[in-house]
């Protein structure tokens, strides 16, 4: 699910971990030992794999805001930064409205939740027919983060609080039906004072010796089913030496900073497809399923699905590949013409995770890509 720049025509299982192990080294100083503190464990959360029999979901667990104890999947999306939650069931019913949220002043606390006066509206999807437009407030809780495979903390995680999600005809969504878990370094909404809305994994501190970011393992398509399987260890959060090093066979992308919107998590690629060649920006985005959309701009203006057996390979400019065929039921890609499809930017969905690895470095701004 990819949050929509309208402004710069952007649109958008268990896994075993090599550590870092040090030997504590000391040495004298003016008489006295000096240490060096050893290097943290990354900490592992559970990714919760769905599958409808149309479509896969991938989910990740909220088991507390404030003092209300949720326990609610929110969609785990690469392509957005930033929690977005329902506040029905959180707030009572009595404070949520069509129009905003019922309460005077600034701000007011209810159950340990902040929320502020501060509206906004933020937009998704692939091109302009499929734009869901979701309507809140700047708010600030507590959240912990996970399920029996592990949990995390955060304090004071500043996250949309909305009251009403509409698809592209205006139709309003069902309760949480649009709860999302923006992981990508973006900002996903913008409030005054320079407030903002961005991955909480950002706003989790590994620990020391390690980078903030988190990697994925690949998903695998047979840990998919209809009730959910929570995975564990999907996520590792903290990324030691190792993860960033030449050796570890990520390939790193710089991201580019935009004004007001922070690092998108949009990479300069080549993709071919019927032997036609093409470049574009592209994501790598969780929340799109079943179909990838590829924007080339000397495509017919009506989109077009991809037949069975069609060869799909696409090629960053730091030089990592990809490549899968459509089938029936697996890899459905649609060609669209950005001038009409009101996107530029090329979306590779859900189904690149299942056999590939993908890293977030917070503090260096870069994504990895790594082949299985």
């Amino acid at each position: 699910m990819q949050k929509k720049y309208p402004c710069k025509n952007l649109l958008f299982i268990s896994v075993s971990v090599s550590l870092l192990l040090l030997t504590i080294a000391s040495c004298k100083k003016n008489g006295s030992a000096v240490v060096t503190p050893s290097v943290a464990t990354p900490t592992k959360l559970a990714l919760i794999e769905t599958d409808s029999s149309i479509y896969k979901l991938l989910l990740i667990n909220i088991a507390n805001i404030g003092t209300q104890t949720v326990n609610d999947e929110l969609i785990f999306d690469t392509g957005s930064g930033g929690m977005v939650m329902d506040a029905e069931g959180i707030l009572p019913a009595s404070m949520i409205t069509s129009s905003g949220f019922n309460f005077t002043g600034d701000s007011t606390v209810v159950n340990g939740i902040t929320i502020t006066n501060q509206s906004s509206m933020v937009a998704y999807g692939d091109n302009t027919s499929t734009t869901d437009k979701v309507y809140g407030n700047l708010a600030y809780a507590s959240v912990t983060i996970g399920d029996q495979n592990g949990t995390v903390v955060i304090k004071r995680l500043p996250f949309f609080l909305y009251y009403k999600a509409v698809n592209g005809q205006g139709a309003v969504y069902g309760p949480h039906q649009y709860d999302t878990f923006g992981v990508s370094d973006e900002y996903d909404i913008t409030f005054a004072n320079n407030a903002y809305i961005t991955s909480p994994f950002s706003s989790f501190n590994p620990g020391t010796g390690l980078t903030k970011g988190f990697k994925m393992a690949a998903l695998s398509a047979s840990n998919f089913s209809y009730i959910g399987n929570s995975i564990a260890g999907a996520i590792t959060l903290g990324l030691t030496s190792s993860d960033l090093s030449s050796t570890s066979g990520f390939t790193m992308n710089q991201l580019t900073y935009y004004s007001g919107d922070g690092y998108a998590p949009v990479i300069p690629t080549a993709i071919t497809y019927n032997s036609k060649s093409f470049t574009t920006d592209a994501i790598f985005d969780t929340g799109t399923e079943p179909y990838s959309y590829l924007e080339d701009p000397t495509a017919p203006n009506i989109s077009t699905l991809l037949p069975s057996k069609t060869p799909v390979s696409i090629a960053t400019n730091s030089g990592f590949n990809y490549s899968y065929t459509t089938s029936d039921g697996d890899n459905l890609t649609y060609v669209e013409n950005p001038r009409t499809s009101g996107g530029t930017v090329s979306v590779l969905s859900l189904e690149f995770f299942l056999n590939n690895e993908y890293m977030l470095d917070y503090t260096n701004h870069k994504l990895g890509l790594k082949n299985n």
